[in-house]
């Protein structure tokens, strides 16, 4: 009896345990959910073409960036990806060469490498490349920008590399690129040389008037000259 009571004291600590333990899964589920639900969707567009970033949060640009490019020989991979890993003060492996952090890290101070292998978001030791197609295919960001970008993204955030300059670029970066604004501007131009043609006839048929009334035959030849 006392056996058969010391293994019922033992099943029933054990259920106690284990549904303390289902509990405490359940609780930390929920957090992470709630965790989760509470993130802002962030959208990290690249434009190759302008060689600008904008960081899009929750459908409003957060900050924008100008940035490097990979030249035509390396060009940057076009396509959606996302942020895979962030590393802080990063160790520059390439080809058997290998540079400890610090000013001539060719990858700067941050890191932040793309699901597509061998490509991400980092800064450089040649900050006059800022703005220019001239990296081997990633992203290079100045050192302050690179640092502020780090703290304000996470791993799993989309990235969107753009090739070739479209609407949504256009109306991220604008800077008079958009090709929508350029035909507008282009086909009011007609428009307003009419209306100057328009004022400035105007302002000469009094003077014509006034010449044709004064000598007849001056008008005649100014009329003529005109239908030439």
């Amino acid at each position: 009896m006392a056996a058969v009571a010391g293994t019922a004291m033992i099943l029933a600590a054990q259920a106690m345990a284990l549904g303390a333990a289902n509990e405490k899964v359940e609780k930390q589920s929920s957090e992470q959910k709630a965790v989760v639900a509470g993130t802002p969707k962030r959208v990290i567009v690249v434009s190759l073409e302008d060689r600008k970033l904008a960081l899009v949060e929750d459908g409003q640009v957060k900050k924008i960036y100008t940035v490097a490019v990979g030249k035509p020989s390396t060009p940057s991979p076009v396509g959606t990806f996302t942020i895979a890993r962030r590393v802080a003060n990063p160790t520059y492996h390439h080809n058997g060469k290998t540079v400890l952090p610090g000013p001539g890290n060719p990858v700067g101070t941050r890191w932040m490498g793309l699901s597509k292998q061998g490509y991400g978001i980092h800064g450089t030791n040649e900050p006059k490349s800022i703005g220019k197609a001239a990296s081997h295919g990633c992203i290079r960001m100045a050192q302050a920008d690179l640092e502020e970008f780090y703290e304000l993204v996470a791993v799993g955030d989309t990235v969107e590399l753009v090739g070739e300059r479209n609407q949504e670029t256009a109306q991220l970066f604008g800077d008079g690129q958009n090709p929508a604004a350029a035909v507008q501007t282009a086909q009011a131009a007609p428009a307003a040389g009419q209306i100057q043609a328009q004022a400035t006839a105007k302002a000469q048929a009094p003077e014509a008037t006034k010449t044709q009334k004064a000598n007849p035959a001056t008008g005649a030849i100014a009329t003529l000259v005109a239908a030439l």
